[in-house]
C-alpha cells in the first residue's frame, strides 16, 4: 500500500487524464469486419426491418461494413489513434484468464492481473487492487477517480467497500448538494426506463448520461464506464440490436471525445481506451461466451490520445493480453502501477 503511494512519475507524459471503456461482449468481428452475413440474414435473430437494417450497416465489402457500424472508430480512431485486434491479419488480442466470462474479464483488465479463483459472475468482492484505486491514491487525483456502469457487478469487481469510490451502479442515483440539472435529470430518467434486462443491468444511453453530466459538472482525472447492452442484446440473440448497440458505443464515445476536445481542462491532455471484457461465440453459439463458445477469450483494444502514434489499425502480427492494459494506461499517466499482486507489462506500442 505504502509503495503505491510513493511511487513517482516514470515519464513525462502529455496525458493528465483518462477514459477506459468497457464494451461487454463485443466481438473483435463486428469491429473489424462489419456485419455478420450469416447472422445479419438470419430471420431468428433479427426483430427490425431487414431492408432498414441493411441500409444502417450492410455494405458490398467489408470496409463498407465496418465504417457503417463503428464510424468514429474507422474516420477518426483508425486515422489519429490505434485499433488492435485484427485477427485476419494476425494481430491478436486475447484474455488472459481461462474462463471466458465477465467478472474474470473486467477484473483482469482493471487488475492487470490473472486471478484464477475469480471464476464466477456472482464472486464477492474482488480481493485483487486495480489500476483505479491505484490513480485514487495519486496525490492530485484523490477523490477525481469515478465508475459508471451498466452492470450491478463492477461494485464488487472494484471492491468500493474498500476503496470509497464513486461507483454507480444500475438503480443508483448521482448524490450531491449542487447537482447540475444535467444531472438531476439524469438521476430522475433512471425512474423512467423499463426493466428490460432485470434490476442489475440498465440502458447504455443512461449510464452514458449519468457519466457525461458529471464529467461536466465536475471534471474528474480518471473515468471509467461499464456497458453492458451489446452482451445483453447477444445473449437474447436480437442481432440486429446487438449491431445498434455497437453503433450506438461508436456514437457515444464520439460524442464524449468531442466534447472533451472542446474542453480546456481535457483538451490535448486526455487518452481513451476501449475494449470488451471477452469475446463471444461463431454461428449459432454467437449468443454465447465462455469455454463452450470456442472463440470467447478473443478480443480487440482501440486506443485513442496525445501520447499514443497514430498508426491505425495494427496489421503487425502480435499478440498482446488484457492483463496489459492496467499498466499501459498507468504509464500513458507517467505512473508505475504497482499492486497487492502480480502486474502485466505495458502494450509498448501504445506509447511513442
Amino acid at each position: 500500500m505504502l509503495l503505491a503511494l510513493s511511487i513517482a512519475a516514470i515519464a513525462q507524459t502529455k496525458a493528465k487524464n483518462v477514459v477506459m471503456i468497457s464494451v461487454d461482449g463485443c466481438r473483435w468481428q463486428e469491429i473489424f469486419r462489419g456485419a455478420d452475413s450469416v447472422l445479419f440474414y438470419t430471420k431468428k435473430y433479427r426483430q427490425q426491418d431487414s431492408a432498414a437494417m441493411s441500409v444502417k450497416y450492410w455494405g458490398k465489402n467489408v470496409a463498407e461494413r465496418r465504417n457503417k457500424l463503428m464510424p468514429f472508430f474507422w474516420n477518426t480512431i483508425s486515422k489519429q489513434g490505434q485499433l488492435y485486434g485484427n485477427r485476419d491479419l494476425g494481430n491478436l488480442v486475447n484474455v488472459r484468464n481461462k474462463y471466458w466470462f465477465s467478472y474474470p474479464g473486467r477484473s483482469e483488465t482493471l487488475c492487470g492481473y490473472y486471478d484464477e479463483k475469480i471464476d464466477a459472475n456472482d464472486y464477492p468482492n474482488n480481493p485483487n487492487e486495480n489500476v483505479l484505486e491505484f490513480f485514487n491514491k495519486q496525490k492530485g487525483m484523490e477523490g477525481k477517480v469515478v465508475t459508471f456502469a451498466s452492470w450491478d457487478a463492477l461494485s464488487r469487481i472494484i471492491n468500493r467497500d474498500r476503496n470509497g469510490m464513486l461507483v454507480n451502479i444500475p438503480g443508483e442515483k448521482v448524490k450531491g448538494n449542487n447537482l447540475t440539472a444535467a444531472q438531476k435529470l439524469a438521476n430522475e430518467l433512471q425512474n423512467y426506463l423499463p426493466e428490460y434486462f432485470g434490476k442489475t443491468v440498465r440502458f447504455d444511453a443512461h449510464t452514458y448520461a449519468l457519466t457525461r453530466s458529471y464529467i461536466e459538472a465536475n471534471h474528474p482525472r480518471v473515468v471509467h464506464i461499464d456497458f453492458a447492452d451489446m452482451d445483453e442484446f447477444g445473449h437474447h440473440g436480437q442481432y440486429d440490436s446487438f449491431l445498434d448497440g455497437a453503433h450506438y458505443v461508436d456514437a457515444m464515445v464520439e460524442s464524449l471525445w468531442n466534447y472533451m476536445q472542446a474542453d480546456p481542462f481535457y483538451k490535448d491532455k486526455t487518452t481513451i481506451i476501449v475494449y470488451p471484457d471477452h469475446g463471444r461465440g461463431l454461428g449459432d453459439k454467437w449468443t454465447s461466451h465462455g469455454t463452450s463458445a470456442p472463440g470467447s477469450n478473443e478480443t480487440w483494444m482501440a486506443i485513442l490520445g496525445p501520447d499514443t502514434p497514430a498508426t491505425g489499425e495494427m496489421k503487425a502480427k502480435s499478440q498482446i493480453y488484457q492483463d496489459q492494459f492496467a499498466q499501459t494506461v498507468a504509464q500513458l499517466m507517467g505512473l508505475k502501477f504497482t499492486a497487492n499482486h502480480p502486474v502485466g507489462e505495458p502494450v509498448k506500442t501504445v506509447f511513442k
